[in-house]
């Protein structure tokens, strides 16, 4: 199995630190957060790793070389300019399987992959996409109100509730190969409603997981707190 990871953004809401360290190197514990990755990656049967890397790459590049201590064949592609979070998809169509997983670079999540992957093959589906349940809880009270300014309806402090995109996906090359520009900036939303547009098949993956995006400095300490607690939860011994 082949796995994109992205690892190039600048990781602006971690600063100051990730002004001298790329987001992925921000440590868990005892190892930054994208070599975590690579080691679960690895214990699903990965064996070879895309890095799209921009920001500090060389750092990325220096700590992780071609892969060889991990047991993983990695290959870098550095991006000239900000692709999105599907750009680099079209970048690497030719070194690439019929099926392969694209994650962001800077999770702590207990998913367990090759359950993803064959849930994706089962269903003959172009996306899957790791979902993951979650609740806003409104700061105001929210009212309706119809076109004359009458309200029929006050909440106070709704809850809402929804599945938020992990940032974890299995892809089918065949569907999402025709639909992603090449050199350009593309997200996986744009991906997933082009896919959606041509009438092809995108699921979501539901499991009972841990899942923390250490994008913000709150989350990023609690990323820090529930792998101190128990790191063999999210690295269980090979």
């Amino acid at each position: 199995m082949k796995a994109i990871i992205l690892a190039g953004g600048k990781g602006t809401r971690l600063m100051p630190y990730t002004a001298v360290m790329p987001k992925p190197l921000m440590p868990i514990g005892e190892m930054p957060i994208l070599e975590l990755l690579l080691r679960q990656l690895r214990q699903h049967g990965v064996t070879d790793v895309i890095l799209a890397v921009n920001h500090l790459h060389h750092l990325i590049r220096s700590f992780f070389t071609d892969g060889s201590n991990l047991g993983l064949n990695i290959t870098y592609k550095v991006e000239d300019k900000p692709l999105g979070t599907s750009g680099p998809i079209a970048a690497n169509l030719d070194q690439l399987p019929d099926h392969f997983i694209v994650t962001n670079g800077d999770l702590l999540t207990t998913l367990n992959f090759s359950a993803m992957v064959r849930e994706h093959l089962d269903r003959g589906a172009a996306a899957t996409i790791a979902t993951h349940r979650r609740t806003l809880q409104a700061d105001f009270g929210a009212l309706t109100v119809g076109p004359d300014l009458t309200v029929s309806e006050y909440r106070e402090k709704p809850s809402m509730h929804f599945e938020a995109s992990m940032g974890l996906y299995v892809l089918s090359k065949q569907a999402v190969a025709p639909l992603i520009p090449a050199d350009t900036f593309f997200d996986m939303p744009d991906l997933v409603r082009a896919l959606l547009a041509s009438s092809q098949k995108v699921v979501s993956y539901v499991e009972d997981c841990d899942w923390i995006d250490i994008g913000r400095p709150d989350d990023y300490a609690r990323a820090q707190e529930q792998f101190t607690a128990r790191p063999e939860h999210f690295l269980p011994a090979a």
